[in-house]
């Protein structure tokens, strides 16, 4: 169903889980609005002005930043973009990407070998001379809203055609899916997104209902420390979400945080040292690595008893995880992922995509 308003006609009925962007259709352009760009940004906004080649550019309100639709020449400033761009089938239109080093996609480290697609960021150094040379028509990029690892201001300055995107902010995991359809309305294929977003929220509500009336759900911690600091998912994070949507009770899900929180080991070694699974802790993929790292471990019984799943199985030689190009994009997989891992009994014939059990 399509909605009127005024003179606009909102492009989507509405979005279900997304609450960081929305686009506008008028008659001349569209108009992609993005809020929540970073943690603590407040009421910044960002509005870009989707403009068919050949029309002229129309009135647009103050600071609306237009690009010239459809895109023929992306470039990618992080890996996460990797899950629309393979579901829509964008590769195309890709002729660059950042930190390709951390990718797990085979078939764009082809187009790599083969001169299609450049690399234009390795670490914090910003090739700007090559991404000028590419002449991009989009660049997709996000914002930590720290200055020193922030590459958009640069880009801007260089009139460059940056779209800050915030679909890592979004604390449901199907929200953050739902960006397919802001990455779509840059090429015209918003019809398509429609129809595999609509697919991966319909499995992911039926495999939520399969854990909607379990009585026993085992408690969970999460993560590792990492150079000496522990951050644990925030109770009202995408994780969190994840956790609970699989039937775990997650031991910090009354916390009111969205990011992560960090805190000492010996706080969350009160706290969990009974848990029933102790679930993505860091890169490690072995019990004995974990061990190597800190011998306290012990003290958990999750630890004890092998009760310790990572998302590692999708890892390449480079340690690019699927995890996080595929999988945001489909977090049906990973649902099914986490129920097995919760309640194996309701998904017996489930086999991991992304996780493995430590040993």
């Amino acid at each position: 169903m399509i909605l009127f308003a005024g003179s606009t006609v909102l492009l989507y009925s509405y979005n279900k889980y997304a609450e960081n962007f929305e686009i506008e259709t008028f008659e001349t352009h569209r108009l992609l609005h993005i809020k929540n760009p970073w943690r603590g940004s407040g009421d910044t906004r960002y509005s870009y002005a989707l403009v068919d080649k050949g029309r002229p550019v129309p009135e647009l309100p103050k600071g609306a930043r237009v690009i010239r639709t459809p895109v023929e020449r992306i470039i990618i400033m992080a890996t996460v973009y990797l899950g629309p761009i393979q579901s829509l089938d964008m590769y195309d239109q890709l002729v660059g990407a950042a930190h390709l080093e951390l990718s797990n996609d085979p078939f764009l480290q082809g187009l790599v070998d083969s001169g299609k697609v450049q690399a234009i960021q390795s670490g914090a150094s910003l090739d700007l001379e090559s991404i000028l040379l590419l002449r991009p028509d989009l660049i997709l990029s996000f914002s930590t809203g720290e200055s020193l690892y922030d590459t958009h201001p640069k880009l801007e300055r260089a009139n460059l055609p940056v779209v800050l995107t915030s679909g890592y902010m979004e604390a449901d995991p199907l929200a953050r899916s739902e960006w397919i359809k802001a990455i779509a309305s840059f090429v015209n294929k918003e019809a398509q997104a429609e129809i595999i977003f609509a697919d991966i929220a319909d499995r992911y509500e039926k495999l939520k209902e399969l854990t909607s009336k379990v009585v026993n759900r085992p408690t969970v911690f999460a993560n590792a420390p990492f150079a000496g600091v522990w951050h644990l998912p925030g109770g009202q994070s995408y994780n969190s979400r994840a956790f609970n949507d699989a039937g775990a009770s997650y031991l910090w899900a009354d916390d009111s945080s969205l990011g992560g929180v960090p805190l000492d080991f010996e706080v969350i070694l009160i706290k969990a040292a009974n848990a029933d699974i102790w679930i993505n802790p860091g890169s490690y993929e072995t019990l004995d690595a974990l061990l190597g790292h800190d011998e306290r471990f012990t003290a958990f019984r999750a630890f004890r008893e092998a009760q310790v799943f990572n998302n590692i199985k999708r890892v390449n030689k480079n340690g690019g995880n699927d995890m996080w190009e595929r999988g945001i994009n489909h977090p049906d997989e990973v649902l099914a992922d986490l129920i097995k891992i919760f309640h194996p009994e309701l998904l017996p014939e489930h086999e991991f995509i992304y996780y493995e059990q430590l040993k």
